[in-house]
């Protein structure tokens, strides 16, 4: 009885998570790590994040750009670390089963001051490391300093020796990066994103008032993208659809997440689409859930993701979607989704035009509720959970 009980104690963790600096406002990082903290907990082990501390950046407005930047990373850089050998030698981490868990691959870089062998890191994508490598498919240009700085993730992801990559086209591309001996020394494996948040079906009723409050007409159909105004995101295509479809559709546009930027808002005045192209500046989650269940359909062209989490967020809220054909996109929508290149316009109208017929387009949202039971956080929690033990 005592053996039985003290097995079950040593099963009994402290997890460490180390989050993302809070001035860099990078949301789905958060999101994600209080999601891991949470389900932690709620599994019966301790958890906690740590993260790097705003010092210097107090004395810049903008940590992003400039001067605030080079702030920034003092903060992440060379205060943290120190931080960090630190926070481990506290006397309340003695008496735990203590392990870490690096939520944003790019915080790798922590990995030296953390001991490897009980440090487990999530791997979301590897494109601004193969953009900064010169794959011209990863849609990510970098600046000299940003190749320098991608190479030394890629060295930290490497070297790591519990890795889980969230999609299975992401722990591919990193096998291919690596062309070090470490390789067969690494327990390298895929845990599929969860929900960072609960999507589900908005009522009509209710759907149309926050939309209303929003900004968005009640009265007029509309298919929607959610994301940013990277080149990446294809949001372009999304313009060309509308302008193919003007005089067969009266519907709308809606580009939710950052501002258009100027080389798309001349595109769409150029084209005389201005009226039907609506902005929804960072929706929040409310507004995010109505928006998926209104629209007509979810239209997601990306040349390239990690994951590709606004996919299964519309398919929970019973939204038809239309995504590009380009891995990791198809891994993530199950096959409930209408994939097409992400270069032809012509295959999202014919893809869109499709589902007129209600009963194609109803038993492909239900494809898509059925995709969903795939990213259940417990299921992801109980990988990491698996993991962490080993």
């Amino acid at each position: 009885m005592n053996t039985n009980t003290n097995n079950n104690e040593n099963t009994k963790l402290k997890i460490i998570l180390i989050g993302n600096y809070a001035k860099d406002k990078q949301m789905s990082m958060e999101l994600f790590a209080n999601l891991l903290r949470n389900g932690y907990i709620n599994a019966g082990h301790r958890a906690e994040i740590w993260r790097p501390k705003v010092c210097f950046g107090h004395f810049a407005k903008n940590t992003l750009n400039g001067y605030g930047k080079w702030l920034a990373y003092l903060d992440k850089w060379l205060i943290f670390p120190l931080l960090l050998l630190l926070y481990r030698l506290l006397p309340s981490n003695r008496k735990y089963n203590v392990r870490f868990h690096i939520c944003d691959h790019s915080n790798v870089i922590y990995l030296p001051y953390l001991p490897n062998h009980k440090t487990v890191v999530s791997c979301h994508d590897v494109l601004a490391i193969r953009g900064a490598l010169g794959h011209k498919d990863a849609y990510c240009e970098a600046s000299s300093f940003g190749v320098v700085l991608q190479k030394w993730i890629l060295g930290g992801l490497i070297r790591a020796k519990k890795l889980a990559a969230v999609s299975a086209t992401t722990l591919n591309q990193l096998n291919e990066l690596d062309k070090s001996d470490n390789y067969r020394a690494c327990d390298r494996r895929l845990i599929l994103n969860a929900f960072n948040e609960f999507f589900q079906p908005v009522p009509k009723q209710d759907a149309l008032r926050i939309l209303s409050i929003g900004g968005v007409s009640v009265h007029e159909p509309f298919i929607l993208h959610i994301g940013s105004s990277l080149p990446r995101k294809n949001r372009k295509l999304l313009i060309a659809m509308l302008d193919m479809l003007k005089d067969q559709w009266n519907g709308k546009v809606v580009l939710a997440g950052q501002e258009i930027d100027p080389e798309l808002y001349f595109q769409i005045n150029e084209k005389g689409l201005k009226d039907r192209v609506v902005m929804v500046k960072r929706p929040g989650y409310e507004m995010l859930n109505a928006l998926y269940s209104a629209c007509d359909a979810f239209v997601f062209p990306s040349y390239s993701e990690g994951f590709g989490w606004p996919v299964i967020e519309a398919q929970a809220c019973g939204a038809p979607v239309i995504a590009s054909n380009i891995e990791p996109i198809p891994e993530v929508s199950g096959g409930a989704a209408l994939h097409c290149h992400p270069d032809k316009p012509e295959e999202f109208v014919k893809a869109f035009q499709s589902l007129s017929n209600e009963k194609f387009k109803s038993e492909l949202v239900q494809k898509g509720f059925v995709n969903c039971n795939r990213f259940k956080p417990e299921r992801m929690i109980q990988e990491y959970i698996d993991f962490h033990l080993i």
